[in-house]
C-alpha cells in the first residue's frame, strides 16, 4: 500500500477475501487501512463468520455493505483507496463514488494475487489433497469409458464423484471430448457417444477448502490410429521435458519454450495453440501464465500446471496436464495419475 501511495485498500474478490480472512461464504469484503482491518458481510453469515474470521474487526451489514461502510464513516474524505480492478464492477464503483464523494478510488491490479502466488506448505497441502481427490476420480471413471457412453454422462459422474470423495465441488465444468472433438481445447461435453478407436480427452479438477486441482489425461478407447499414437508420444515427451526443466528463477517464457521446441521439432508446432500452463491456488487460473509472452520469473512456492497439447482439426487432440510445485532446484509433481497411453 505504501509503495502505491494508498491510504486504504478495498478487497472485493471473494477468493482474495478468503485468502486474507478464511471466510468461505459468498458475500464479504475487506477494508485495510494503516490502522485497522475491517471485514464486512451480511446477516446470513453472522454465525459462520465468528468461526472463520479471526483478528479482523467484523461488521455485519443490515443494508448493503458499501452503505454500511458509509454509515460507519470507515473512509474519511480526501484519502486514496485502492480497488481491485479485476473484481469491482462499474456499477459498484459508481455506487462507491456516490457514497464517498471525497474519496479517490484508485484501480489496482493483482495486489492480493501477487502475494498469494507463493504458497506456504499448508496451502500446498490443501492443493495436494484436491489433486489426490481428482486423481482418484480419474481412476474411478475409466471403467465408464465404453462405446455408446455419452460425453455428458461421464462429465456428470466426474462432478458427483468429486463431491463423494470429499471435495467442495468442481474447479470448473469437466471437459470430456471424444474423437474429432478432442481438437477443441475447451470442448463442452455433448450427447456424442464414444466410439471404438477414438481418443478421449478428460480435463477435470476440484476444490478443497478453496484450493484447486486441475488434471488432464487423454485415453484411447480401443486401438488408436498411428497418427494419434504418434502425437501422444510427442506430447508426453514435451511435458516431461518441461517438468524436468522447471525450477525457481527460471523465466516462465523459457519453460514454455522447452515444451514448444519439442513439439515444433516433430512438425506439430502450429497445432500447439495455447500456453503451456497457468498458476493454481484459490483460483483455478491464478494470474501467472506460463506462455511465450509471459514476463514472470518462477519462484519457489509457485504452484502451476504444465499442460502441452496438440490439436488436429477434424481428427482429434491430445493434452496431458499435471500440477507442480516449483522448488529451488526443480519442481515436484503432485499428480499420481498414470501418463503412459492408457487403452480402455
Amino acid at each position: 500500500m505504501v509503495s502505491r501511495r494508498l491510504d486504504a485498500f478495498l478487497v472485493t474478490g471473494q477468493s482474495n477475501v478468503r485468502y486474507l480472512t478464511g471466510f468461505s461464504g459468498s458475500n464479504g469484503l475487506c477494508l485495510v487501512t494503516g490502522r485497522a482491518a475491517v471485514f464486512m458481510t451480511d446477516s446470513r453469515y453472522t454465525t459462520q463468520v465468528r468461526d472463520e474470521v479471526i483478528g479482523w474487526r467484523i461488521v455485519i451489514a443490515s443494508t448493503g455493505m458499501f452503505q454500511a461502510a458509509a454509515d460507519r464513516h470507515l473512509l474519511p474524505a480526501r484519502v486514496r483507496v485502492g480497488i481491485e480492478e479485476q473484481h469491482l464492477t462499474v456499477a459498484e464503483l459508481r455506487n462507491l463514488r456516490r457514497l464517498f464523494p471525497g474519496v479517490r478510488f484508485v484501480p489496482v491490479s493483482l495486489l492480493v494475487e501477487s502475494i498469494a502466488a507463493v504458497k506456504d506448505e499448508d496451502e500446498i497441502s490443501l492443493i495436494r489433497n484436491a489433486v489426490g481427490i481428482t486423481d482418484a476420480v480419474f481412476a474411478a471413471i475409466l471403467p465408464l469409458i465404453k462405446p455408446g457412453v455419452r460425453e455428458r454422462d461421464v462429465a456428470a459422474e466426474i462432478s458427483a464423484l468429486h463431491r463423494r470423495y470429499g471435495a467442495e465441488g468442481d474447479a470448473f465444468d469437466p471437459i470430456v471430448a471424444s474423437g474429432p472433438r478432442g481438437a477443441l481445447p475447451h470442448a463442452r461435453p455433448t450427447a456424442r457417444k464414444f466410439r471404438r478407436g477414438e481418443m478421449i480427452t478428460l480435463d477435470l479438477g476440484c476444490r478443497v477448502q478453496g484450493y484447486h486441482s486441475d488434471l488432464t489425461r487423454t485415453v484411447a478407447l480401443g486401438r488408436p490410429s498411428p497418427t494419434m499414437k504418434k502425437i501422444y508420444a510427442i506430447v508426453h515427451d514435451a511435458q516431461q521435458r518441461a517438468i524436468d526443466a522447471a525450477h525457481s528463477g527460471m523465466a516462465a517464457c523459457d519453460l514454455d519454450a522447452v515444451a514448444r521446441r519439442a513439439i515444433r521439432r516433430n512438425g506439430y508446432g502450429r497445432f500447439f495453440i495455447h500456453a503451456l500452463g497457468h498458476g493454481l491456488g484459490l483460483h483455478v487460473h491464478d494470474p501467472l501464465r506460463v506462455s511465450a509472452r509471459s514476463t514472470e520469473i518462477l519462484r519457489e512456492g509457485f504452484v502451476l500446471t504444465i499442460e502441452p497439447g496438440i490439436y488436429l482439426p477434424g481428427i482429434g487432440g491430445v493434452r496431458i496436464e499435471d500440477d507442480v510445485v516449483i522448488r529451488r532446484d526443480g519442481c515436484a509433481v503432485l499428480n499420481r495419475a498414470p501418463k503412459d497411453l492408457l487403452t480402455v
